[in-house]
């Protein structure tokens, strides 16, 4: 075991055990507002561009279809679900997938099969030759992303054309200069991000 991984893991089982109760409150408030599972499961596409299941709290209502991107005040979204999405609380479950190595705390953050389809063939092999994370620096960048999306007239084009490759240089940023020091960086800018939004 590297040491990215034994801080990886360290700090899941911290999190999760500090958090039990917020967990079990957040589970309980998401059954009560709307019929449905607690837990969302999405296929994301992981290091050396294994697909696995990313884990959320479940933010919207049940057999709701739509486009794979959330954007504004999306109806689909359930009124818990709003305030988990607004401090990043539905992101919490995914602690679970660090611990069974899918994800690490910090690292690229993981797309949908559909989106990394169109990574240029280098810059995914390159971006995806490290384990995919909870936060980076495009998760930092574009906390917002819904509502920069809620002022598009195309919102999948623009994120195609205009994010998507701000987040690609971004993840190339991220695996050119990691380290255990810059994960701990990044981790303590997502809490300030996240408090301060």
């Amino acid at each position: 075991m590297n040491y990215k991984r034994m801080f990886d893991v360290i700090f899941a089982l911290l999190g999760i055990l500090l958090l039990a109760p917020i967990f079990l409150l957040i589970a309980l408030l998401v059954k009560l507002d709307s019929r449905g599972p607690i837990f969302f499961y999405q296929t994301r596409i992981g290091q050396f561009n294994t697909p696995f299941k990313i884990i959320k709290f479940r933010t919207m209502k049940m057999a709701q279809k739509g486009i794979k991107l959330t954007i504004g005040c999306d109806e689909r979204i359930t009124r818990v679900g709003y305030l988990l999405r607004k401090y990043k609380l539905d992101e919490l479950p995914q602690l679970i997938n660090v611990i069974r190595g899918d994800m690490s705390l910090v690292g690229p953050r993981p797309e949908v099969p559909e989106y990394v389809a169109l990574y240029p063939d280098g810059i995914r092999d390159y971006v995806l030759s490290v384990p995919v994370g909870m936060t980076d620096y495009a998760s930092i960048e574009f906390r917002n992303e819904s509502e920069l999306l809620a002022h598009s007239e195309q919102p999948e084009i623009d994120y195609v054309e205009k994010i998507l490759p701000i987040k690609l240089a971004y993840h190339q940023q991220y695996v050119r200069d990691r380290s255990l020091y810059l994960d701990f960086i990044l981790i303590l800018k997502t809490f300030k991000k996240v408090i301060f939004h």
